[in-house]
């Protein structure tokens, strides 16, 4: 297979993992973190890092809101259990 290719697959099963987490927030970042070892920030400090890899300055923020649909904050107070 291609690298395109591979790159194509691998964007499109990460764009899926991020939906299916907006989908189930049920799903608190602690579990994952017990069961998986990693959630959804994990997800966007590597995202955040592969940028600056790439030379792209992005803020924190900015891509966690990209992760969780929505400004953490909200995410927060709309989900996360006490």
């Amino acid at each position: 297979m291609s690298e395109v290719n591979t790159t194509e697959l691998e964007a499109a099963a990460f764009r899926r993992l991020v939906s299916h987490l907006r989908e189930h927030t049920e799903v608190q970042n602690i579990d994952l973190m017990n069961l998986a070892g990693f959630c959804r920030n994990c997800l966007s400090k590597w995202y955040k890092e592969a940028a600056e890899e790439k030379g792209i300055e992005l803020d924190y923020e900015q891509v966690r809101e990209m992760i969780y649909g929505m400004p953490y904050s909200e995410w927060k107070e709309k989900y996360q259990k006490k």
